[in-house]
């Protein structure tokens, strides 16, 4: 490759700190884990609270992991870059395509059906398939360069972050007669109590996603600095705000509504601002969608042309738009699935919400293949720089395979669901499986598990 076509089919560097933290943040702050939190404060608050703390820590381990992968070799393919030095192309394909496309597809389905049921409780037959143009318009913003989407992430997740705040204080500081006094949280509490372990399960899909920031390092300027401090900061971020959350709706809400509903963040507007609150909700629940929807877009799409560029997929994902510098068939692929099921399963969205469950079971599987990675890699190359290491090693990383396997398997919300979901995570690995191993014999012509050579990789 000439150095012209290969300067044509390179990723700018645009994104500085605020930029990554929008992302960082923007990914986790969704409908999804403000449903999580605020029905974990209504199952047990006292036990929720320390779960959230649990979680944070667990969190950390993560983001020690992820960081040291990703500045240790700093490529857009992210998980798949990262497996395929460790322990080979077939997992490093598994866990990419499985992990993060399978999810991205299903939730990014569901979510829309969730924004359009938020958006019509809220103002009823006025906003038909909101969700749908949403979501249009992210992929265009996404196209059209990152410059365009960091400067719109920013936007998106300034303002559900102001949102919350203004949630999180007006509940907190509510002094109505009805309201749950705070001192029983202390009274009631009981850090060794079973309930706080299966609480975990709930609490950290708060804070799960920010490791999104590392397939955007090829656009991140000085990402040995950038990358750390976005992270850390990513996470603090989130455990104020959703600390805030959780106090303002176990102070305001009764427990049992909070975990009955299937939306409690508006019962938690509601009781704060009455009915003058749905403006209020609705700018929270279209900035949530648009920054899930803006950073997942982004950041697998750089996953994607990635593993283009790693021979793992066809060329054509790691096609880079001539002008706008973006790789567009990795934003079109996936948001093109995820709407083609939207339309297609408007009658029955509980079966797309059971498969974007199901994905997100192996989602966990991309932590814990981080994990494994991390500790591969450090008796593989113990002499290799390292810009960033994560403290206290190995204890974070085993601490982080232990949890991921306990959420694994108590991750089903109900019991009855339990084998729907490991019957479609059973699929969706196969199916990916059966992928890998075919285009790794046939068209890689490659080992499967043996590991590529760190180098060569890094310099790829």
């Amino acid at each position: 490759m000439t150095d012209t076509k290969k300067s044509n089919n390179t990723l700018k560097r645009s994104l500085g700190l605020t930029s990554l933290i929008a992302i960082g943040v923007g990914m986790v702050v969704g409908q999804g884990a403000l449903v999580a939190v605020l029905q974990g404060v209504g199952i047990n608050p006292s036990a929720f609270l320390v779960a959230m703390l649990i979680a944070f820590a667990l969190t950390l381990s993560y983001i020690f992991t992820f960081t040291e992968l990703s500045l240790m070799m700093p490529k857009a393919g992210g998980i798949s870059t990262y497996t395929e030095v460790a322990i080979g192309h077939f997992p490093a394909i598994i866990v990419t395509i499985a992990g993060y496309l399978g999810p991205a597809i299903f939730a990014g389905a569901a979510d829309l059906f969730i924004l359009d049921y938020i958006l019509d409780v809220l103002y009823p037959n006025m906003f038909g398939h909101m969700g749908l143009w949403v979501y249009i318009a992210i992929i265009i913003l996404n196209i059209l360069g990152v410059e365009v989407f960091s400067s719109v992430q920013n936007i998106l997740a300034f303002a559900m972050l102001i949102a919350l705040l203004i949630l999180g204080i007006g509940g907190i500081s509510s002094s109505e007669a009805s309201d749950m006094p705070f001192t029983d949280l202390l009274t009631n509490l009981d850090p060794l109590n079973w309930s706080v372990l299966s609480l975990t399960v709930l609490a950290l899909w708060a804070f799960l996603g920010m490791e999104f920031i590392c397939p955007m390092i090829e656009e991140t300027k000085q990402p040995e600095r950038n990358i750390p401090k976005a992270m850390i900061i990513s996470a603090f971020i989130l455990l104020m705000i959703y600390g805030m959350v959780a106090l303002a709706g176990y102070h305001k809400v009764p427990g049992e509504e909070l975990a009955a509903s299937p939306i409690p963040h508006w019962l938690l507007v509601k009781s704060i601002f009455g009915e003058n609150g749905r403006l209020l909700m609705a700018v929270l629940a279209i900035t949530a969608a648009g920054s899930t929807f803006s950073t997942a877009i982004a950041a697998l799409s750089r996953m994607l042309y990635g593993m283009a560029n790693n021979n793992q997929l066809p060329g054509v994902f790691g096609a880079i738009h001539p002008k706008f510098k973006t790789p567009w068939f990795g934003i079109l692929f996936p948001c093109g699935i995820a709407i083609v099921l939207y339309v297609l399963f408007q009658s029955s969205q509980d079966a797309v919400i059971l498969l974007m469950i199901s994905a997100a079971t192996v989602w966990l599987l991309v932590y814990l293949i981080a994990h494994v990675n991390l500790i591969v890699l450090r008796r593989k190359y113990p002499q290799y720089h390292r810009p960033y290491v994560s403290p206290f090693y190995p204890i974070p990383q085993i601490l982080g395979i232990i949890s991921m396997i306990y959420l694994i398997i108590n991750n089903s919300p109900t019991p009855e669901m339990t084998k729907d979901v490991y019957l479609n995570v059973g699929l969706i690995v196969a199916v990916t499986a059966l992928y890998a191993g075919f285009w790794i014999k046939f068209k890689m012509k490659k080992e499967f598990f043996k590991g590529e050579p760190l180098d060569i990789v890094v310099k790829q």
